[in-house]
């Protein structure tokens, strides 16, 4: 038996998979104990395990892990121009599975070094230039951080003939830090790989130790993955499909959670009309965004505030549901917002939760999708494109807790669609709508080299059509 072992903010998840047979055996959680010791959470889960599983004792042959355990993986990205520079620093950040915590462009002043300090984040992501374009404010930025009282890990991936002498000002000032290539050679190239295994490098081998991770290290059978990583995998492998399975197509996956909501899409996102011109750099074919203010019990209350009552008591008209009046909605939602591990009791709740739910989803996916604009010129009218256009996308799928145990994930994923109210956001038009009905993308995503064919037949099984 193989388990994945997802060391959550909110609970540790563990999933028993019997490669031999392809199936998956069975899934258990118990809430995650970072703040003591981790893997007591662990055993609870496994003991959960055991018990839905009828034995005593689990032959594990390998145990595969992924973890947002205490704040997950916090970065802090700084580069020349936002528009550029920083931008693509973030995809690189966002794709290798952190959690944007600041972004600085133009020079780091006096100021922005005290703001990154009280941030303390776990990384900081150091761009600026193209190569052999401007390479002063990369060195500019490089000499304030190393006068910083950060004590944290920097990775440099901007202009390569600034890289060494940066490198050389942070060494000399005691930091820790490692070059990798420009995320931005070009202005037009996206050249994000390097700088995603550069991270990923640095959180298994510095990161997962300085949060309390290293018990958890000592178990598993391969590095510990930021669990968004994993999911990233995950989905890319369910797009892609193996030799011997097909895969799912374009897709777009939506992770809705307590404290944020993720969108991923897997595609091109070229322009599907003509007279079409692409506006801005590229964007990555497995894209991650996460809105940190949409979260279905953290940030509950973050939602009403950025949609306004009336699109949360839309969304619930829409599932057939009378909404509250805006003050009971918000001291619902200030509720959730504190208890933090509420279940739904009953049908107001659960209503509650999807109209959340629906109005997050439909607020990320347009953030996460491109847009479009039309501009007249004589020879007729032209369409601007800015960021990936996703309406050819055929399959969208939920995962997350509400997925797993809500009657309304069709309601849910409806709202990652097209929507004549906004016409310019090109989400998809006509998808398959699809659940992770027992919650396992993140275990897809830590499979997905050990055993992509076998991990893919089981997790497609496990898709139900909604």
């Amino acid at each position: 038996m193989v388990l994945a072992v997802d060391f959550g903010s909110t609970y540790t998840k563990v999933a028993a998979f019997d490669l031999n047979n392809e199936v998956l055996a069975g899934v258990a959680k118990s809430a995650t104990t970072v703040d003591t010791d981790i893997m007591i959470g662990y055993g609870k889960a496994l003991e959960a395990l055991k018990e839905e599983l009828g034995q005593e004792d689990l032959e594990i042959e390998r145990i595969f892990s992924s973890s947002s355990a205490a704040g997950g993986l916090r970065m802090v990205v700084a580069g020349f121009t936002n528009e550029l520079t920083t931008r693509a620093a973030r995809e690189a950040a966002l794709g290798a599975g952190a959690k944007v915590v600041g972004t600085f462009a133009n020079g780091i002043s006096s100021a922005d070094c005290a703001a990154i300090e009280r941030i303390a984040p776990d990384l900081i992501l150091l761009t600026g230039g193209t190569d052999g374009g401007n390479k002063q404010v990369a060195l500019s930025n490089a000499a304030a951080l190393a006068a910083s009282r950060l004590d944290v890990p920097f990775i440099i991936a901007g202009n390569k003939m600034a890289s060494d002498e940066a490198l050389k000002m942070l060494e000399e000032a005691g930091k820790y830090a490692v070059i990798t290539e420009n995320v931005l050679p070009e202005l037009d190239v996206l050249n994000i790989e390097p700088t995603r295994s550069a991270i990923r490098e640095v959180f298994m081998r510095r990161i997962t130790l300085a949060k309390g991770l290293e018990k958890a290290q000592a178990m598993v059978s391969d590095s510990i993955m930021p669990t968004p990583l994993a999911v990233l995998k995950g989905a890319t492998l369910l797009s892609a499909g193996t030799e011997g399975e097909e895969g799912l197509g374009d897709l777009m996956a939506v992770d809705v959670g307590g404290a944020t909501t993720d969108v991923i899409s897997i595609s091109y996102g070229r322009p599907t009309m003509t007279n079409t011109v692409l506006k801005g750099i590229a964007e990555p074919y497995d894209k991650r965004t996460v809105e940190g203010d949409l979260g279905i019990r953290y940030n509950a209350v973050s939602i009403i505030e950025v949609a306004g009552s009336d699109m949360l008591e839309k969304k619930m008209s829409l599932i057939g549901a009378q909404a509250p009046d805006p003050q009971t909605l918000q001291k619902m939602a200030e509720n959730l917002s504190v208890n933090v591990d509420h279940i739904p009791k009953n049908d107001l709740d659960r209503l509650l939760d999807a109209g959340l739910a629906s109005t997050a989803v439909d607020i990320a996916t347009r953030r996460h999708a491109g847009t479009f604009e039309e501009a007249y010129f004589p020879s007729g009218t032209v369409r601007i494109q800015r960021g990936k256009d996703l309406t050819e996308v055929q399959c969208v799928i939920g995962t997350g807790g509400i997925f797993a145990y809500s009657e309304l994930q069709l309601h849910i994923l409806r709202s990652a669609c097209f929507d004549q109210g906004f016409p310019e956001s090109l989400r998809p038009v006509s998808p398959v709508h699809m659940v992770d009905e027992a919650y396992i993308l993140y275990a897809l995503g830590l499979l997905a080299e050990f055993a992509p064919l076998k991990a893919l037949r089981i997790f497609k099984r496990s898709l139900r059509r909604v």
